[in-house]
C-alpha cells in the first residue's frame, strides 16, 4: 500500500466491514489532503463464512493477546443490517432533551410490537417546527442485538453502525447527494433498502423483498410484473414516509452505470415518480497501487463498508448507537477500571480526607449560627432581617419552581397500554392539559382512573373526545381496513383532550 505520511505522521485510517447480499465485504479507507483513499478491499467467496473467519481473512486479530496493542492508527467498524429494525418518526414538544427522552419512552411503549424490556431503543432529535421536533426513532429486539455483538466481539469492532446510515452517507459523498429531502434506493441482488433522508440524514427506511436479479427472472411478461410490484411497493414506501405528492420528492436509485439500473428508472418515472440515476464519481477517490476500486461497479459493489467508513471518518457524525447499552470495546472497558487501582483509591481517599476537614470548617462557618453571629458583630440588624426575608423567597420560589420531568414520569407511570400521548401544555397558573389518542373507552377509562390516584394530580377532566378509524399495525405500517358491518367499532380509536390540577404550580 502507499502511505502519504505528512510530517511524518501516519494518517488514520478505517477499515470497515458489512455483511451485504449474503457475503461480506470490507475496506480500508483513509482521508488525507481533503480526498478519499481506498487503500484495499476484500470480499468473501461464499456465504459459507462468519465474522470471525472473515476479520481473521483481512488481518484482524480475533483473540486479543493481553500486553500488545493493535494499531491505534487503524479503526475498525462493522455494519449491523437494519432488515430486522422498526423505525418510526415521531412529533415531540420542543423541550429539554431529557424530557424529550420521558416522552419518547412513552410512545414507544404504545408503538412497539414487543414489551419494552425485550427490546432496544434509540432515537434522534431532528429539526424543530411550529414548537415540535421531529424525531427518528429506531428499535430492535435486544436477543437479535445480542447475538450479533456475540458474533464480532472477538475482534473487537470500535463501533457497529447500522448499514441504512451506511447507505446514506455513502450517497452524500459519492453519489452527488445534498441535504436535500430525498428517497434514496439502494438496490441489492435480493433486496431494496429504501431510505428517507431529510436535512441530509436518515429519518426512516424500509425493505423491499425485491432485488436486481428479480427483474432478470423469466420473460418479458414476468418481467413486467416484477417492475409492477416494485413501482407499487415504491408508492406504499412514499405513503408511509407521508410523501404522497411522488412527484414532489426525488427518488435516487443508486447505479453501477448498467442498463438495467437506467430501465428501472425510466419504469418509475413512467409511473409519475420523480426518479434518477445516482451513479459514483470516481473522481472523488484517489486510487492507491494495490488492488481496490477502480471503477463505477466496484464503488457501488462496496457502497455499504465505504459509507460506513466515511462515518467512522466524520467525527461529528450523529450516528442512531442502537448498541449504546449492549457493546464497549475492550479497550473502553478497561478505561472505566482504573478506579479500581490501590494506588489511585488510596490517593483519592487521602484527596478526600482532607476534603472533608476543609468542607466541615466551612460547614461550621457558614452555617445559621455562625452567620448570625458575624453579622450581630459588625452591629448589622437590618442585614440579619434582609438575609432571613431573601431566603424565604428563595424557598417559596423553589417550591413553586414546575418540575416537568417528575410530572412526564407521573403521566408515563399512569399510562396503558395503547394510550398515545400527542402534545403537552404546561404553563404556571394554568390547568395542564394532554392531547392524546387511546384504543378504546375502557383503556382510556383507565387511564384517567389511574391519573386521579396520583397524589400530585387533581381535578382530572376529560373535555372532548372524538371517534377516529385506526389503520396502523403495531410497527406502523399501514394495513387494510378490515371493519365489516357493527364489528367496525374494534378498528375505531378515541382522540382525546384532558386537563388537571398539578400540586399547586397550576393554581
Amino acid at each position: 500500500m502507499s502511505d502519504n505520511i505528512t510530517d511524518n505522521q501516519a494518517q488514520q485510517s478505517v477499515i470497515a466491514i458489512a455483511k451485504t447480499d449474503e457475503r461480506f465485504r470490507t475496506v480500508e479507507i483513509r482521508k488525507q489532503n481533503g480526498t478519499f483513499q481506498i487503500l484495499w478491499t476484500k470480499s468473501s467467496a461464499d456465504s459459507d463464512t462468519n465474522w470471525q473467519l472473515f476479520a481473521a481473512d483481512c488481518g484482524l486479530p480475533v483473540e486479543r493477546i493481553e500486553g500488545i496493542d493493535t494499531d491505534s492508527n487503524k479503526i475498525v467498524v462493522v455494519g449491523f443490517d437494519s432488515t430486522g429494525m422498526a423505525f418510526y418518526r415521531i412529533s415531540v414538544p420542543a423541550v429539554e432533551d431529557k424530557e424529550i427522552a420521558a416522552i419518547i419512552k412513552m410512545q414507544a411503549e404504545t408503538r412497539l410490537p414487543l414489551p419494552s424490556e425485550q427490546m432496544e431503543l434509540t432515537w434522534r432529535a431532528n429539526h424543530t417546527q411550529n414548537g415540535q421536533v421531529n424525531v427518528t426513532m429506531a428499535a430492535a429486539r435486544r436477543e437479535q442485538l445480542q447475538k450479533f455483538v456475540e458474533n464480532v466481539r472477538g475482534f473487537e469492532p470500535t463501533k457497529i453502525l447500522l448499514n441504512c446510515e451506511g447507505i446514506v452517507k455513502a450517497w452524500k459523498t459519492f453519489f452527488s447527494g445534498d441535504e436535500r429531502n430525498a428517497v434514496v434506493a439502494s438496490i441489492g441482488a435480493q433486496s431494496t433498502h429504501v431510505c428517507l433522508v431529510e436535512n441530509g440524514r436518515l429519518s426512516n427506511v424500509v425493505v423491499i423483498d425485491l432485488g436486481i436479479d428479480d427483474f432478470a427472472i423469466g420473460g418479458p411478461e414476468e418481467q413486467a410484473e416484477t417492475t409492477e410490484r416494485f413501482t407499487q411497493d415504491i408508492w406504499s414506501v412514499l405513503e408511509l414516509f407521508k410523501y404522497k405528492q411522488s412527484g414532489e420528492t426525488p427518488v435516487f436509485v443508486l447505479s453501477n452505470g448498467s442498463a438495467e439500473y437506467v430501465s428501472l428508472v425510466s419504469s418509475l418515472r413512467l409511473a409519475g415518480f420523480n426518479a434518477r440515476v445516482a451513479s459514483p464519481d470516481v473522481n472523488k477517490i484517489d486510487i492507491q497501487d494495490e488492488p481496490g476500486v477502480e471503477n463505477i461497479e466496484d464503488i457501488y459493489e462496496y457502497r455499504v463498508p465505504i459509507g460506513l467508513g466515511l462515518m467512522a471518518l466524520d467525527a461529528s457524525a450523529d450516528e442512531l448507537n442502537i448498541f449504546e447499552d449492549l457493546y464497549r470495546p475492550a479497550g473502553e472497558q478497561k478505561e472505566k477500571y482504573w478506579l479500581y487501582s490501590p494506588k489511585v483509591v488510596y490517593t483519592i481517599a487521602a484527596v478526600m480526607l482532607v476534603l472533608f476537614v476543609i468542607v466541615s470548617y466551612v460547614i461550621d462557618v457558614a452555617s445559621p449560627g455562625a452567620i448570625e453571629k458575624r453579622l450581630r458583630a459588625s452591629g448589622s440588624e437590618a442585614d440579619i432581617n434582609m438575609l432571613a426575608e431573601r431566603q424565604k423567597v428563595i424557598k417559596t420560589v423553589a417550591s413553586q419552581r414546575p418540575e416537568m420531568l417528575d410530572l412526564l414520569s407521573e403521566i408515563n407511570e399512569s399510562g396503558q397500554r395503547g394510550i398515545k400521548l400527542e402534545s403537552f401544555h404546561f404553563k404556571k397558573g394554568q390547568r395542564v392539559t394532554i392531547t392524546g389518542q387511546a384504543p378504546g373507552n375502557d383503556q382510556l377509562y383507565r387511564f384517567e382512573k389511574s391519573l386521579e390516584d396520583r397524589r400530585d394530580i387533581k381535578e382530572v377532566k376529560m373535555t372532548s373526545t372524538q371517534n377516529t378509524r385506526s389503520t396502523s399495525n403495531a410497527n406502523g405500517n399501514r394495513g387494510p381496513d378490515n371493519s365489516r358491518g357493527g364489528r367496525g367499532d374494534r378498528n375505531r380509536g378515541l382522540k382525546f383532550t384532558m386537563t388537571f390540577h398539578y400540586k399547586n404550580v397550576t393554581k
